[in-house]
């Protein structure tokens, strides 16, 4: 990690601002013949994501698939014109298809990434990226294997402008030596959805049931847990948890409250909390240096200095009045950076890696080291054991 950049590119006016960083830009031209876009998964989150790709420019839906039928009819009516499918396998042999997006159930994406790189197909597989050690093995040798083939994994934030431009500043050693991050997803809701039918409740409420989900470790921790690894280049060496349903009496499999801690080799520590009786603060990561720490929320961030003093902390050069002010009364000083839904940039980065055949920052490997701390995470609370990296077999990437 590189701790000599000069501290000027980064703090500039009254926030701190990174120079030279952007999402880099698109050599994809509006004239381009539109990507053909099959989608495998039209229920809540694969609605929403085809709202965002009927936003963008290049990107087209003409097959959707799902077995349920009326979240069929409901994706198929967000599309101009789509030919139906309840059988993913026959999308994926439909020629029109050129990429597609996995928005069903996290252990549905395994066999549904694998058979799509087998057909040919660009993928963008939602987070976390897949279930099972070998699964994930088995779906990086075949992205691998065909290098032309894009794969994009749905960690958006790697596509934010603001987490990118944090990123930098952590690893700057702006804020100095980072020696923990401290985790919440907390929410105030029994996460259930409305089921009209008795025969479709655990393929719609399918995070609560363990031969579908991860629960809560896969569907809300696995984004800081990519975070962390993303920004400290590092992974854990130990991982301990636990939770338990505790709230929500309702037959659900899967835990209504975790807590998760992992320990790094370097000494870094992070710890992960989510609940679903309390919402206070919702969604916030705070990384801890030994000069300052940096608050990071969903589209806004800030840094406070560990003294009042900022020329202690060796932090004047470059920075404005207005922000030494702020410093010296312990206030934040926001990270100016556009703060735009990163989900739908995501997708704008899709399409733009496969136009410009180069893979992106959130994919297959990135994805598959962070499915395999969720993997491990889950084992470490069910099992209500302490869990070493080093027992389980090393990705080969």
């Amino acid at each position: 990690m590189n701790r000599n950049i000069n501290r000027r590119k980064f703090v500039i006016g009254s926030g701190l601002a990174l120079g030279g960083l952007g999402l880099g830009l698109s050599s994809f031209s509006a004239a381009a013949k539109p990507l053909k876009i099959g989608i495998i998964g039209t229920g809540s989150r694969g609605q929403g994501l085809q709202s965002l790709v009927n936003s963008i420019d290049g990107m087209e839906i003409v097959a959707c698939c799902d077995v349920i039928p009326f979240r069929l009819k409901e994706g198929l009516a967000l599309a101009q014109k789509a030919k139906s499918y309840t059988d993913y396998k026959a999308l994926l042999n439909d020629k029109n298809v050129e990429a597609v997006i996995i928005s069903t159930p996290f252990a549905l994406h395994g066999n549904m990434a694998y058979d799509a790189l087998d057909a040919g197909k660009h993928v963008y597989c939602e987070k976390t990226m897949m279930r099972g050690i070998d699964m994930i093995q088995k779906t990086i040798t075949k992205a691998q294997a065909n290098p032309k083939l894009i794969f994009q994994t749905g960690h958006q934030y790697h596509s934010s402008e603001l987490y990118r431009k944090a990123r930098e500043i952590i690893r700057s050693g702006y804020i100095g030596d980072i020696t923990a991050y401290r985790c919440q997803w907390n929410r105030n809701g029994d996460w259930r959805r409305q089921v009209p039918d008795p025969k479709w409740e655990r393929l719609i409420n399918w995070r609560m049931y363990k031969e579908y989900s991860g629960g809560l470790i896969a569907e809300l921790m696995s984004h800081q847990i990519d975070f962390v690894n993303w920004t400290s280049g590092s992974l854990p060496a130990k991982i301990v948890g636990f939770g338990g349903i505790d709230h929500w009496n309702d037959g659900r499999e899967t835990y209504d409250n975790i807590h998760l801690s992992m320990e790094y080799a370097n000494g870094l520590d992070a710890n992960f909390s989510c609940t679903t009786t309390n919402g206070f603060e919702d969604y916030q990561i705070k990384v801890l240096g030994s000069k300052g720490t940096m608050f990071l929320n969903y589209t806004t961030g800030k840094i406070y200095l560990e003294s009042r003093n900022p020329q202690e902390l060796g932090l004047v050069d470059g920075v404005s009045g207005a922000t030494l002010k702020a410093w010296e009364q312990g206030e934040g000083v926001p990270i100016k950076a556009n703060g735009d839904d990163p989900t739908r940039q995501a997708l704008v980065d899709f399409r733009d890696s496969i136009h410009n055949e180069k893979q992106p920052e959130s994919n297959v490997i990135t994805g598959g080291t962070t499915a395999k701390c969720v993997a491990i995470a889950l084992d470490a609370v069910w099992d209500e054991e302490v869990k070493h990296w080093g027992d389980y077999p090393e990705l080969r990437v």
